[in-house]
């Protein structure tokens, strides 16, 4: 993790020994500076801003001791690493109370300990500056929360404007896969909610989620959905663990995300991965209804999966259902507000009339809005979304 030409900056009055730990550790790699005494290393230190600094504490003019304390008031993220010869207790004590990284003793017997001392300073230095730059990134992206959060609250208007800004472009076409949605709002802020976007150059993901309950509150939770995917993506991206953005665990790191903010609300939802290079679609289920219905060559039918909601069960798990797409497909995504408008008295009946309706519709959601006559709908009980992902159908 650390610089391995990282700057360093060594105080001692004993020249002799000043001399053989810079030779050491320019032989190790780093980019050496020396100094005589403290006064000269503060200004060397000002000047140049090591990544370390190594010094004694018996030293003329300024000691080891007011010398950490002024670093600390300089750059209180520069280590600082005593080494000394005084051996006295109460000095090391002070000196790692004010900052101090390490405290070594002359002399050293074996200078690849000093080594050890500098690669282990370097290295948390790193972290806490990739921590605390992380830290910034996660308060600016929780100060947009609490800015839209503030706005559902202010004003239902304002709330819907923030909902439908986060909502993706629509419709979308990335190297021939074809995206399209739309969400009908029960009352005026939607507990429904999808998006879809790029993983990398090879993969496109999406989802649909159908919160429990609807209106402000639930449209809260959406919020909560857009911003823990997107921090998923970014983490996964920053620790290198994005060839492993799987649904399942994405599903499962949204179950712990909602059941640790103990909102008293949980979601059903289906995610997906598209592979283009391999043509595989991996996805994975959380308690949802209806299924995702497959259209091809004219026929339509349900995927396979099933799974628990998500945010209601801390040992839930999820599984990953892949299948080869077809080369000319449209995979229909739908909340369950929809079973309202399907023709049957039963759910057994109203789930198996849907599969002729999508192939009514010719897989697109222009037809579906006509099939199910979105365009005259009146006052609904519950939340409709629709997400059609297509490719090659007319």
């Amino acid at each position: 993790m650390h610089n391995p030409s990282a700057k360093l900056l060594i105080i001692d009055d004993d020249e002799v020994v000043r001399a053989s730990l810079a030779a050491y550790l320019e032989d190790s790699g780093f980019s050496v500076r020396q100094a005589s005494n403290g006064l000269q290393g503060l200004q060397d230190f000002e000047r140049e801003r090591p990544d370390v600094v190594i010094c004694d504490l018996r030293m003329p003019q300024v000691d080891g001791l007011e010398l950490i304390r002024r670093i600390s008031e300089l750059e209180a993220e520069t280590p600082v690493i005593v080494v000394s010869g005084a051996g006295v207790m109460s000095d090391a004590v002070e000196a790692l109370r004010l900052g101090a990284a390490d405290y070594l003793i002359k002399p050293l017997e074996d200078l690849a300990v000093l080594e050890h001392s500098v690669r282990r300073a370097l290295d948390r230095a790193a972290l806490r500056l990739e921590n605390r730059r992380y830290r910034e990134k996660l308060e600016t992206a929780n100060r947009e929360l609490q800015a839209s959060l503030h706005l559902l609250q202010e004003d239902q208007n304002a709330g819907r404007q923030v909902q439908m800004n986060m909502l993706p472009v629509t419709p979308w076409e990335v190297d021939g896969l074809k995206f399209a949605h739309q969400i009908i709002p029960s009352l005026y802020l939607s507990g429904d909610f999808v998006d879809y976007f790029r993983v990398d150059e090879r993969r496109v993901a999406f989802y649909l989620a159908d919160v429990s309950g609807h209106g402000a509150s639930s449209a809260f939770v959406t919020v909560l959905l857009k911003f823990m995917t997107t921090r998923l993506l970014y983490e996964s991206r920053r620790n290198g663990t994005l060839p492993e953005f799987k649904p399942s665990e994405v599903l499962g790191h949204i179950n712990r995300g909602l059941i640790n903010c103990k909102l008293g609300k949980h979601v059903t939802m289906l995610g997906g991965v598209i592979d283009e290079d391999s043509g595989k679609l991996t996805y994975s289920i959380g308690g949802h209804l209806p299924l995702p219905v497959m259209f091809s060559e004219g026929k339509a039918s349900y995927l396979p999966g099933k799974g628990l909601p998500v945010g209601l069960f801390e040992e839930a798990s999820y599984d990953d259902q892949v299948i080869d797409l077809p080369s000319s497909f449209s995979l229909t995504l739908l909340s369950d507000g929809i079973l309202d408008l399907l023709p049957g008295d039963t759910l057994k009946e109203k789930e198996a009339a849907l599969p002729d309706m999508v192939c009514a519709a010719g897989g697109s959601l222009d037809g579906l809005r006509k099939v199910f006559g979105l365009a005259s709908l009146g006052e609904m009980p519950d939340d409709i979304a629709l997400l059609v992902l297509s490719r090659n159908v007319a």
